[in-house]
């Protein structure tokens, strides 16, 4: 066997039904299109969720909750994070930058740090935002955390 004389088995592949091409072929007339009404014409296409009138799915399932418009999100950052920042890379001061050259935080993303997991070293620490946890135990240690 080779490229040239490859196939597909026998039976897999159909000729498509060629409509349109005069009565002698059996397709012809209407097209397998019917009579009359709008799927019958060009141009024609059905609203996307149409279900045939019934009542479609998007307007069956209730809505519930909103989308708050003036939310702020931020890329969350712990301070186990931190800590393991210092002892890979002997780190003392950490801004929004160098948390985004390390993969922790997207490039244009806001930036607050939370309390979970241990510090056990001195860090400067800027950031957009501060849990009052994260912030108590980072002044403890003797660093300063500023909000940007």
């Amino acid at each position: 066997m080779n490229l040239h004389n490859l196939k597909p088995a026998k039976g897999s592949t159909k000729k498509s039904k060629r409509i349109g091409r005069g009565e002698g072929s059996g397709k012809g007339g209407t097209s397998t299109k019917g009579h009359k009404g709008a799927q019958s014409r060009s141009g024609y296409s059905r609203k996307a969720g149409f279900e045939g009138g019934q009542m479609p799915l998007y307007r069956r399932v209730p809505k519930s909750g909103f989308k708050n418009i003036n939310r702020v999100e931020y890329d969350v950052v712990n301070i186990s994070s931190l800590q393991h920042l210092h002892d890979q890379k002997g780190l003392t001061t950490i801004d929004p930058e160098v948390l985004y050259n390390n993969g922790l935080v997207g490039k244009k993303e806001l930036v607050k740090i939370l309390a979970n997991g241990d510090l056990t070293v001195k860090l400067e620490i800027k950031a957009h935002a501060f849990s009052e946890k994260a912030k108590q135990i980072i002044e403890a240690q003797g660093g300063t955390a500023t909000i940007l």
